[in-house]
């Protein structure tokens, strides 16, 4: 168990250690689907975070990884067809993790939420290609969004 979520329920803990589940189900939900590649990179993202996220937030990652794929899928199957209702549900989830953020230490609660919005950026970026950021390095309305 991570230290900093000794004085937490159970029930926010797993809360907690569903953040990134939650957070790529959203990011790559569209159209009514699930985008494949997105959400094979999150599984990578869960393992890979387990050695290279700031040394505060590894223990967090090494809970996050446990399961992280039976996690993902479940969430899947409960929020498909990922419209407008669904993402909502999502929101609620991420808004109750976002107070119970805020009920951790301020330092390490910081550390975590920007840590999530990492975590999320990156996947939402899946599918982001090199070559676009090579011949457009900056955004360009109608080109690279």
């Amino acid at each position: 168990m991570v230290k900093q979520f000794e004085k937490l329920t159970e029930e926010e803990r797993q809360l907690l250690y569903k953040a990134p589940v939650l957070l790529s189900v959203l990011t790559s939900c569209t159209n009514s689907k699930l985008d494949k590649v997105q959400k094979a990179d999150a599984i990578k993202l869960a393992h890979l975070k387990t050695f290279t996220a700031l040394p505060l937030l590894l223990p967090y990652y090494a809970e996050v990884e446990k399961g992280f794929k039976e996690r993902f899928e479940c969430a899947e199957k409960k929020y498909f067809p990922f419209n407008d209702n669904k993402r909502n549900e999502i929101k609620k989830e991420l808004h109750r993790i976002n107070f119970i953020i805020s009920k951790l230490d301020k330092d390490y609660a910081f550390t975590l939420h920007t840590g999530l919005d990492k975590f999320a950026k990156h996947v939402k970026k899946a599918r982001h290609s090199i070559f676009q950021d090579f011949i457009f390095p900056l955004p360009m309305r109608g080109l690279s969004y």
